[in-house]
């Protein structure tokens, strides 16, 4: 026995592990899957690309910004090209455009998203120059000419004298790669001083295409004009700084908010340590952010760690007064229309190739998104991912993970899914009111794919332990109890099982009278065939008044209510069934007697009270059944059927728990196993057939 105990152990530990194992464990390896990539320990592309949608969908949904009247675009659109003519322009118009903006509308600050890199010879200088130093070089009255007309044809010179006289910043293009070429002039570097392991944390480029020296002198500055793209195309980052052959640089933007506070010394912040190691383990410094200290102002710019931050993007395209550089030159403006603004010299044109895939569309202005990024450096309103973002994110994930791998389990689908819903809800409410009113991006892919995971894999884990749970139930309680009791016990499982217990029970037995007498007028094959059919008429019945199947003994039938499930209610349930079987008997009788059997007689013996129920036996055979003295005492009462021509014979105990149900007393008797008397009593059939309804009905 012990060792039948001892071997049921293991067999019992694994059934109550598999479950715990189906509802936690791929939670948690869910969870530690989505921890990693958070801390960059791995890299999920699909959880990359959901970041990505999702960030462009809050960028559409934050950018409601009414126009920045503080900084206009000189637009070269396509009205411009259709009245001056193709692109390039020649530099004496460029010239004179420029002088318009600061001479004529007064402006404060030019940039100019256009790169002047080629010189300009369509005046036919360099041609007139030719004579004079060949055929016409002793012509005093040419060369005399010549020079006094050189002011006027040097267009580049004449260009470079506008741009001397006020506060323009031009820009350049960096490359990299093994074809990169350099050409034209770069302007001084900044933060000179910077160590090389921080200047190899930028972005390194290894080729440039700059302006012409002349103009890049006569500069106020310059700023580069790259953005970073991401891998699908769209570019929602802008650089502020870059590393080219060691030296840094500026972007446009960064070079223009630096004039505006007064030529601000530039400085690096770099954090005490890297949240974590590199890739390659290498110990470099993390930028943190950059300040820019003016006479009157300063701005602290927090960055990723090669000085990279997020597009600010205010709204849609036209975000910022446009005015078409035709109608500048044409002085078509009124006078105050660019009085005291940030001008930025740029493209629209289609065909110019200025234009740049972002989360407000698929052609957004290149000009503009320098714009917005210059207006957001000046209002201090970057949106901020600093290098502990995704620490952040990792704690985000654990307490939100933690807590709902506690409680989904614990709840009902219904449940589940209120608590998912409002956990969906919560995290997108965080995320909304930290990059609103914090200007904080925070990651929430990885949070909204946990929150739905773990739904997701309770749903199907529920499913199939309920399946699970079913066909177990099936399995143990099937041969029992009937189907429908079967299908309620399924709906909670966890709720039963086959260990015995101690229970208040209704227990019947039900047997043939003179059966032996009966076994020797039939045949045996007619005899098998007479009893299936007899025990199957009456089991149908005890199954009809949800009763449980104990045994069949030979003609006997035992049966019990109140276990596997439940049933306040299982001594008139017992007694309706007992009456029930009595009803039943003469429909079977007339069909054996078609097929010239003998009618049959049952007696029935129901008592109740506390019993013994479970899985009992030996390691051989074993099966579900009740054990005590209230089950002696319903199988003398069923003996006593016969004595007292009684169809059922009750005990007390069943008697007082059917309430009012009229029954007749029989007598007080002494049964084998007792020394006291017992009351027994005979209940009568009217209120049987209310009981069956009522049953019938559920």
């Amino acid at each position: 026995m012990l060792k039948s105990s001892f071997a049921r152990r293991p067999g019992e530990f694994r059934r109550r592990l598999t479950p715990f194992l189906l509802r936690y464990l791929p939670g948690l390896l869910l969870l530690g899957v989505l921890l990693g990539n958070s801390l960059h320990y791995v890299e999920i592309a699909p959880v990359s690309r959901l970041e990505a949608v999702l960030y462009d969908a809050r960028v559409r949904f934050f950018a409601q910004a009414p126009v920045d009247e503080r900084i206009a675009i000189v637009d070269i659109d396509e009205a411009s090209l259709a009245e001056l003519g193709r692109w390039p322009w020649n530099r004496a118009r460029l010239a004179d455009l420029v002088e318009r903006i600061f001479a004529d509308y007064g402006a404060l600050l030019l940039g100019m998203d256009v790169i002047l890199a080629e010189p300009d010879e369509s005046s036919g200088l360099a041609s007139l120059q030719a004579l004079a130093s060949g055929p016409l070089r002793g012509n005093g009255g040419f060369v005399a000419a010549l020079e006094g007309l050189r002011p006027t044809l040097d267009y580049d010179a004449r260009l470079a004298d506008v741009i001397r006289r006020h506060a323009v910043i031009l820009g350049f293009h960096l490359s990299s790669g093994a074809a990169a070429a350099s050409s034209g002039a770069l302007p001084a570097p900044v933060l000179a001083d910077l160590a090389p392991a921080a200047v190899a944390s930028l972005s390194r480029w290894t080729g440039y295409g700059g302006n012409l020296p002349l103009l890049q002198q006569a500069a106020m500055g310059a700023g580069f004009l790259n953005a970073p793209v991401a891998g699908d195309g769209v570019t929602r980052r802008a650089w502020l700084l870059a590393n080219y052959q060691g030296q840094v640089y500026p972007a446009l933007s960064l070079a223009m908010a630096q004039a505006l506070l007064g030529n601000a010394m530039l400085k690096l912040q770099f954090a005490d340590q890297p949240p974590w190691p590199s890739a390659g383990g290498e110990d470099r410094p993390v930028i943190e952010a950059l300040t820019l200290l003016g006479a009157r102002r300063s701005l602290r710019i927090v960055t990723d760690g090669q000085a990279g931050v997020l597009l600010p993007f205010r709204g849609a395209e036209g975000s910022f007064p446009y005015y078409s550089a035709a109608d500048v030159l044409a002085a078509r403006l009124p006078a105050d229309r660019l009085r005291g603004r940030v001008v930025l010299l740029g493209t629209t044109a289609p065909g110019l190739f200025d234009q740049r895939v972002t989360p407000l569309g698929e052609a957004y202005p290149g000009v503009e998104a320098h714009a917005n990024l210059l207006s957001a450096l000046l209002d201090d309103r970057l949106l901020q991912s600093p290098a502990w973002t995704p620490v952040v994110a990792a704690a985000l994930l654990l307490i939100v993970g933690g807590g709902l791998l506690f409680a989904l389990p614990r709840l009902s689908p219904l449940w589940a899914g209120g608590l998912t819903m409002a956990t969906l809800l919560l995290v997108l409410l965080i995320n909304l009111a930290a990059w609103a009113f914090a200007q904080l991006l925070l990651p929430i892919a990885a949070l909204l794919l946990l929150v739905a995971g773990l739904f997701t894999l309770q749903l199907f884990v529920g499913y199939f332990l309920e399946q699970r749970g079913k066909r177990r139930l099936a399995q143990l309680f099937g041969q029992y109890v009937p189907p429908e009791l079967v299908e309620e016990m399924s709906r909670d499982p966890q709720h039963y099982s086959m260990a015995g217990r101690s229970a208040e029970l209704s227990v019947l037995f039900a047997d043939v009278r003179g059966f032996t007498t009966l076994a020797e007028t039939l045949p045996p094959g007619e005899l098998a065939q007479l009893m299936n059919d007899y025990l199957s008429a009456m089991t149908d019945v005890i199954r009809a008044h949800r009763g449980t199947l104990d045994k069949y003994i030979g003609d006997a039938v035992v049966a019990f209510w109140g276990a596997p499930v439940a049933d306040a209610q299982h001594a008139q349930h017992a007694v309706a069934a007992g009456l029930a079987m009595q009803a039943a008997l003469p429909l079977v009788n007339q069909e054996f007697a078609a097929r010239g059997w003998p009618a049959l007689r049952i007696g029935i013996g129901i008592n109740s009270g506390s019993m013994v129920v479970g899985d009992m036996g030996s390691r051989h055979r074993r099966a579900y059944t009740v054990l005590g003295d209230a089950v002696n005492l319903a199988s003398r009462l069923q003996a006593l059927s016969g004595d007292y021509g009684a169809g059922v014979i009750i005990g007390e105990a069943t008697r007082r728990a059917l309430g009012d149900w009229p029954c007749r007393e029989l007598d007080r008797v002494t049964v084998r196993g007792r020394t006291a008397p017992v009351a027994i009593h005979e209940p009568l059939a009217g209120r049987s057939e209310e009981h069956t309804s009522e049953l019938q009905s559920r």
